[in-house]
């Protein structure tokens, strides 16, 4: 069976990384990888390559940026090369990105069956493009893998027969388990200049949240507030970076004292950061998984999680608006020690992608 393997943004990385280790265990699974470029920064995008073990990709599309619609168009053109070349007997996507949806439709009008790992997510909110590109990817998917128990009833309440869905763990913490070890012996905290417990740690990104001059001031308020009882370190993404800039709120971002602004960090340096920090604040969806199973606290700036097991099991805790005063409560609330305490999900055992493989094996070529 040959499998091709996509991947365009960099969460993407961290899951088809164990698939890809799984899949070439086994003599009967050819497996080749894609890279759309969809996100690319060529630093950041060797660095996760590297770190994660993965081969140089099988093919390398080269996107780039652009609206939803540009990218979507872009890749599915450059794709539908790559699979006339290939004739691939199965298409193996990752996620919720643009390149997601657009490399399974191009599967999916070529007749090649699809496999949608994280499938079944939901957020409710239909504003969100990653909420139309899971139900669309679903919905043309001939086998979905999930990671918990909210997407085997949300794809039975979408009427996806029970045979092509699959409860499988989480990719996501096959990576976090297998390289937990190798992140510990790092030496960022000493970089740094912290010790464990002694900071929080801080990303946002989301259109949503840093788009507007009144969310990015309300994001460095409530960071000027966090330093008074811990220091602050704060990856900042291109986007907040760029719209920081864009909105005259430079000065305000170098006035605060205690906060230590750097570049983005490679997979092992941000988990070696997350695990030993006192409080983790995200507006992300993979980083509320794995701070619930590293068991920090998290903090996630939404109004609704496509991931409620880490709410209704784990220790992340959503809020709906970037209120600094609410949130100045709730940093205390945490630091404080009166927090909930969470346990791992079922089957977040590091084994996902080896139950996958599995699966797949048997069925050799399906179509």
């Amino acid at each position: 069976m040959k499998i091709v393997n996509i991947v365009g943004a960099r969460p993407n990385f961290m899951k088809v990384a164990p698939l890809h280790r799984a899949f070439q265990k086994r003599s009967e699974i050819e497996s080749k990888i894609v890279h759309t470029g969809q996100h690319y920064d060529a630093k950041m995008s060797d660095v996760f390559f590297n770190q994660l073990e993965l081969p140089q990709p099988h093919y390398f599309l080269g996107i780039g940026g652009g609206t939803h619609a540009q990218q979507t168009a872009k890749i599915m053109l450059e794709f539908e090369k790559v699979m006339e070349a290939e004739q691939p007997d199965l298409v193996l996507v990752v996620g919720d990105v643009t390149s997601t949806i657009a490399c399974a439709l191009v599967a999916s009008k070529m007749h090649v069956p699809i496999a949608h790992v994280e499938a079944g997510l939901r957020s409710g909110d239909r504003r969100m493009p990653e909420e139309i590109n899971r139900i669309l990817t679903d919905s043309i998917s001939d086998l979905l893998f999930v990671t918990e128990q909210a997407g085997i009833d949300n794809l039975k309440r979408e009427g996806v027969p029970d045979e092509k869905v699959f409860m499988v763990g989480n990719c996501m913490i096959d990576s976090l388990v297998h390289y937990r070890q190798k992140a510990q012996q790092l030496r960022v905290l000493a970089d740094f200049g912290v010790t464990k417990g002694e900071y929080v740690l801080m990303t946002m990104h989301r259109p949503a949240n840093v788009d507007t001059a009144e969310g990015l001031s309300s994001i460095l308020q409530i960071v000027a507030d966090t330093v008074k009882y811990k220091k602050v370190i704060f990856p900042i993404h291109p986007r907040t970076r760029s719209n920081i800039e864009k909105f005259g709120l430079s000065d305000q971002l170098a006035s605060i004292e205690g906060m230590l602004l750097t570049e983005p960090q490679g997979y092992l340096e941000f988990l070696h950061l997350m695990e030993n920090s006192a409080l983790v604040v995200t507006d992300s969806g993979g980083i509320q998984e794995e701070t619930t199973y590293l068991q920090v606290p998290c903090l996630t700036f939404r109004d609704s999680t496509e991931r409620p097991v880490t709410v209704e099991l784990g220790t992340n805790q959503l809020l709906a608006d970037l209120n600094p005063q609410t949130v100045h409560e709730k940093v205390v609330e945490i630091l404080e020690g009166r927090t909930k305490q969470g346990i791992i999900p079922p089957l977040w055992d590091g084994n996902a992608a080896e139950r996958i493989a599995d699966i797949l094996s048997p069925l050799s070529v399906i179509r």
